[in-house]
């Protein structure tokens, strides 16, 4: 789907690739100004979104995505309402009348599920804005905050440096798609076994050649850190994947981040995770809790640029 920039109303977020770098700098600026407001004032003067309602879809439980948007809507003026996966869809409800009885009752929907198709299909049968809170395929939300955190702390994105640690997953293919289409360099350091979505990765390539940035793969962590501005990492264990939990981390052993992986990088490096951690399985506290960790602030970028998305979608 495409737009004129300035356009954002009514549309749907299903990957960080619906939408051009020009209207991601949007979104990013709406973020700035609410966050400059919020650390001010802890409210806004005048809540974009007053009379506003916001339906959330969870299949998967969440801290930070169901309390950025929560709180969110409230400090834009409007309302939030939590429905857990036993109340909608699946055997109880087809996913077509779910949205067609939404699109009449709210303003619009955020949907954390498993499979990307849920949501593709509710964004297909809702008239109203559709946001991927999280699938297997996807968690574009994440990279956004991730992207607007980086240039925060660099003061650009162009050139930027980033390597993701572990699993070719969800995650990663958000930042390599947004990352790749901001000009960065994005670097995974895997094991065997454990690479990206081929069409994700294609697609980031495609989006990389056209704005000067790159994607880097490779199996050793210490080779791939050096020079990184950032080091990022996830659980090796995702929702999901919890029979394959010895396995997992019997295979990412050696990709933990920890002090001696940060000191390859260096002492400007900076250390992300989109949580929930694991510490002292994919990184240590002394990196989470140390002076190179910007994780916090990363995890509260996720309000501030939640809400200019609720906003240019939905105002």
């Amino acid at each position: 789907m495409t737009s004129e920039l300035g356009t954002l109303r009514g549309r749907d977020l299903l990957s960080v690739a619906d939408l051009s770098a020009a209207e991601v700098e949007q979104v990013f600026g709406t973020a700035e100004t609410l966050k400059r407001e919020f650390r001010e004032t802890r409210r806004h003067a005048r809540p974009p979104l007053t009379g506003r309602s916001l339906a959330m879809l969870f299949q998967k439980p969440s801290l930070r995505t169901r309390v950025t948007f929560e709180a969110g809507m409230a400090q834009l003026g409007g309302t939030a309402i939590y429905l857990p996966e036993d109340a909608v869809m699946g055997a109880r409800e087809a996913v077509r009348d779910v949205a067609h009885n939404l699109e009449r009752f709210v303003d619009g929907i955020v949907a954390r599920t498993g499979p990307h198709a849920v949501v593709v299909e509710l964004a297909a049968q809702a008239s109203i804005p559709v946001i991927n809170g999280l699938t297997l395929r996807e968690h574009p939300c994440q990279a956004l905050a991730d992207v607007f955190t980086i240039r925060e702390r660099l003061g650009r994105s162009d050139g930027a440096v980033i390597t993701f640690v572990g699993d070719g997953n969800n995650v990663y293919h958000s930042l390599a798609l947004l990352g790749a289409a901001f000009g960065m360099e994005v670097r995974l350091a895997h094991p065997a076994g454990y690479s990206p979505n081929e069409s994700i990765v294609a697609r980031a390539q495609s989006l990389a050649e056209a704005s000067g940035g790159r994607l880097v793969f490779g199996s050793d962590p210490y080779e791939l850190v050096a020079g990184a501005d950032v080091v990022y990492t996830d659980a090796w264990t995702s929702m999901g994947q919890e029979a394959e939990a010895e396995e997992r981390r019997d295979a990412f052993v050696a990709y933990q981040v920890d002090d001696r992986l940060m000191a390859a990088a260096g002492p400007d490096a900076v250390a992300m995770h989109c949580l929930p951690a694991h510490r002292g399985e994919e990184i240590t506290s002394s990196v989470m809790d140390g002076p190179q960790s910007l994780i916090f602030e990363q995890s509260e970028n996720r309000l501030h640029v939640q809400k200019a998305l609720l906003v240019e979608l939905m105002a």
